[in-house]
């Protein structure tokens, strides 16, 4: 090895240690301050608590109305979820959940036109896409609204 062949190592810098003795300059309150919550061990203050004066969400006016709480929530399906019925079947809600293909039954059903039918079924069911019903009666099938 020579000189000139050595490379430069990173400088390593160590660790803090507070609250070990005289000579550490870091003893008593180990850069803690006095007294107070951040003094403790084990303090965990969320970042939106403000030292006990009324929160920010609290202090600012409520406006507006949501009307998403009252929403009639439907089951949907698509008809490429009924490949596995065959020509004349009648699909309904309770035929679909023993199946397993809609898990909840919500308000209803509702049938939505993405993908294609591949038989003549007839579909009983709350609401119908307006693309839906003319699939469905293209390939001879009928959409009954219940």
């Amino acid at each position: 090895m020579k000189l000139h062949e050595l490379e430069k190592t990173p400088e390593l810098k160590t660790r803090k240690r507070v609250g070990r003795g005289p000579g550490s300059g870091m003893g008593k309150t180990a850069t803690s301050g006095e007294n107070g919550q951040k003094s403790r061990s084990g303090v965990s203050i969320k970042p939106w608590f403000e030292g006990g004066q009324s929160p920010l969400y609290r202090r600012l006016p409520k406006r507006g109305f949501s009307n998403k709480r009252f929403a009639t929530r439907y089951a949907i399906i698509n008809l490429s979820d009924l490949d596995g019925f065959k020509d004349g079947d009648t699909v309904t809600l309770e035929e679909l959940k023993k199946r397993k293909i809609v898990k909840k039954e919500l308000a209803g059903l509702k049938v939505l036109a993405k993908g294609e039918l591949a038989h003549k079924v007839t579909i009983k069911a709350n609401r119908f896409s307006s693309s839906a019903v003319t699939k469905i009666e293209s390939k001879g099938g009928k959409a009954e609204v219940i």
